[in-house]
């Protein structure tokens, strides 16, 4: 009779898959290269993709809600602490910054929904602990230089968004939110940061998803390197770029429902999301022939 899995907890798993992800850096910095050279065929997206992937994604979800609740939980808490902190009067110009950056972010938050999802797509038995089971592997290494570009992009854009303020409305701090909203929306330099701020943080979110788009996915399913995954993922941009920009628009809408209700739904959205992508991936990439 076979034995059935021991239940941890989220800690316990992290701590091991971090132990054993250790002893994987030296193989895992030569993940950086690519050693998988097998040509990577890519398939048209159809807005017909978008709705599979949204309903796989959703299907993941049930299928692993109670796993999937705790591991983006964290996320929602992380969130609340921000506007916390931001509640300073020094940095409330950066919050709405912060909350639109998440998007940016968000990719990286996912990576352990992604390998859950591999590994449902496989009939494999799948838990909490194979989503960080992801640092246990080799390809952890490029996956988190990839979300160090994802984060640097996320601090530069609240450089800019920072300087933006302080050439418009600043340098002095508001005196509080709302007198803050009032002179986004009542002003000639309100208005002039809010456009300015729109679209540089539209530049910023393009880059970010042509970036991020598959390249993680494609990372943790194939040894193909980080070049050749970010290309990969810029490439599907490049030749659909209406249905990428519709899964953008998707993206933003589910984010901002999530951070509307003041990131709590963040725990259903970002593992849908997650889930989505993979399933996303899947469309857009061919699997690699046997």
């Amino acid at each position: 009779m076979a034995k059935g899995k021991t239940i941890g907890n989220p800690l316990s798993w992290a701590a091991k898959a971090a132990g054993s992800g250790s002893t994987y850096i030296g193989e895992g910095t030569s993940e950086l290269g690519s050693h998988d050279t097998a040509p990577i065929e890519l398939n048209d997206l159809s807005f017909d993709d978008l709705r599979t992937a949204l309903k796989k994604g959703a299907e993941d979800f049930m299928a692993l809600r109670t796993d999937v609740v705790f591991v983006v939980l964290i996320y929602p808490i992380i969130g609340l602490l921000l506007i916390w902190a931001a509640v300073n009067r020094e940095v409330l110009p950066l919050v709405f910054p912060m909350i639109t950056g998440f998007a940016i972010l968000g990719p990286v938050a996912a990576i352990g929904l992604y390998e859950m999802s591999r590994r449902r797509e496989q009939g494999l038995e799948t838990n909490i602990g194979d989503a960080f089971g992801v640092m246990g592997s080799p390809s952890f290494v490029p996956i988190v230089v990839l979300g160090c570009y994802l984060a640097f992009l996320f601090a530069m854009w609240l450089v800019v968004a920072w300087f933006l303020y302080g050439v418009t409305l600043g340098p002095e701090p508001p005196q509080s939110a709302s007198a803050l909203i009032g002179d986004v929306f009542t002003t000639g330099s309100g208005w002039v940061m809010l456009i300015l701020g729109s679209g540089i943080g539209f530049i910023f979110a393009v880059a970010a998803l042509a970036m991020s788009l598959v390249s993680f996915p494609l990372l943790i399913d194939r040894h193909v390197g980080l070049t050749r995954a970010v290309v990969t993922s810029a490439t599907i941009a490049r030749r659909n770029p209406v249905e990428v920009a519709a899964w953008g628009a998707i993206v933003v809408a589910m984010l901002v429902l999530g951070v509307a209700t003041l990131f709590i739904g963040m725990i259903i959205v970002l593992p849908i999301l997650g889930h989505a992508t993979w399933h996303l991936y899947r469309c857009a990439v061919a699997r690699r022939p046997r």
